[in-house]
């Protein structure tokens, strides 16, 4: 795990309200494995071939990720329209190196992010 969880719970409570208010973070649109709530959550995300592969910063155990794998769907809010997302799949530093655009910057090895979620369109 990169950042620390107590930094995850403090932009849950502060961060995440105001970005997703704002309408400028990709948010993603997922149901709570246990209370069945839906929640919203601003994420670092980054489109690859027929999907999106999101950055875990907090690693694979956060809350939201959990709910993904669980569900094995949510959607994503992102340049002002929905978009379906399914088959999530915890992927590795390198396999996402391999996919995503030679222009997106990967957090410092320093920080030890070295989980990602990819996920695919769902057509139509």
């Amino acid at each position: 795990m990169a950042m620390p969880r107590w930094w995850g719970h403090m932009n849950k409570r502060l961060f995440n309200p105001r970005a997703v208010a704002g309408g400028k973070w990709p948010v993603l649109i997922h149901v709570g494995r246990t209370s069945g709530a839906t929640y919203q959550t601003p994420l670092g995300v980054h489109p690859v071939d027929d999907g999106y592969m999101f950055v875990l910063v907090y690693g694979s155990g956060s809350d939201w990720v959990q709910n993904v794998l669980a569900a094995g769907s949510a959607r994503l809010r992102v340049d002002g329209r929905e978009v379906e997302l399914a088959a999530p799949r915890l992927v590795g530093r390198s396999e996402a190196v391999e996919v995503l655009p030679d222009d997106v910057r990967l957090p410092p090895k320093l920080l030890r992010v070295n989980e990602f979620l990819r996920m695919d369109r769902v057509a139509g």
